[in-house]
């Protein structure tokens, strides 16, 4: 399977959530085994050689492949979540969207600076949620932080809110 049949996989739903945004519905992708496994096994192989311990995923769709590509590299998958949806002590950052503010947790024992973090989500876009779990885990000091997504909106230039030292790859570029 080439990255074009994984992007053919992807459905496309016009005005949503608002008017004018082209929605990139990865559930299709998700749902499709063959879609999924080539999927997980391209991220396995941009990470393999890094020396990942940690795998963080972003709520909600950050969590498929951040868990399953955590399974492959034999590292521990952290969740980052909206507020009020993890059980332990937790640490936090809030930080401004397009319209309005948002706020994202972690456990604070999730992380520690012996890991080397790969952060997960689906889609880049304007950057804004990845950029401040970049800034939380970075709290952590952990011995180097990559990030990854699976689809990056080129056009959206989300890759200029991070820093420098951040190494950041996509799989698919739309």
């Amino acid at each position: 399977m080439s990255k074009e049949t994984l992007i053919k996989s992807i459905r496309e739903i016009p005005d949503y959530p608002k008017p004018g945004i082209l929605f990139y519905d990865v559930t299709t992708l998700f749902k499709n085994p063959v879609a999924l496994r080539e999927a997980a096994n391209i991220l396995y192989e941009m990470y393999k050689d890094k020396g990942i311990t940690k795998v963080a995923g972003i709520e909600s769709r950050g969590f498929i492949l951040g868990a399953i590509l955590a399974e492959k590299l034999g590292a521990g998958f952290v969740m980052i979540r909206k507020p009020g949806k993890l059980p332990a002590e937790v640490m936090e950052i809030s930080y401004e969207k397009e319209y309005g503010t948002d706020t994202i947790q972690m456990h604070k024992d999730s992380i520690d600076e012996n890991d080397v973090v790969l952060m997960h989500d689906d889609l880049l876009a304007t950057g804004g949620t990845m950029a401040a779990a970049c800034k939380m885990v970075k709290q952590m000091n952990p011995k180097k932080i990559y990030v990854n997504f699976l689809i990056e909106l080129t056009a959206l230039h989300g890759k200029e809110v991070f820093d420098e030292d951040v190494e950041l790859e996509s799989v698919l570029h739309l």
